[in-house]
């Protein structure tokens, strides 16, 4: 199934290569979950703080749950500043 990955700030470079920007078209297996999305493409969770599917916020415990066709999973690392 396919589905929209937008990755932002310091995660962009786990985006499949050639992706230009912060997001791609990618294709996962049925029944994937934002964990296992992010562990296949090398994203380290200890760099993983917001994770958003279609613009709602995913608590840690709910990160395991499926992924829909055309859903839109997007994911920042902590940041700080002021």
């Amino acid at each position: 199934m396919k589905i929209t990955f937008k990755l932002y700030a310091s995660l962009t470079q786990y985006l499949p290569t050639g992706t230009k920007g912060h997001e791609a078209n990618i294709e996962v297996s049925e029944g994937s979950s934002p964990t296992q999305v992010l562990e296949e493409n090398g994203v380290p969770a200890v760099h993983v703080h917001l994770v958003l599917i279609n613009g709602l916020f995913i608590p840690h415990d709910e990160r395991d749950n499926p992924l829909q066709e055309g859903d839109v999973l997007a994911v920042w690392p902590p940041v700080a500043g002021g």
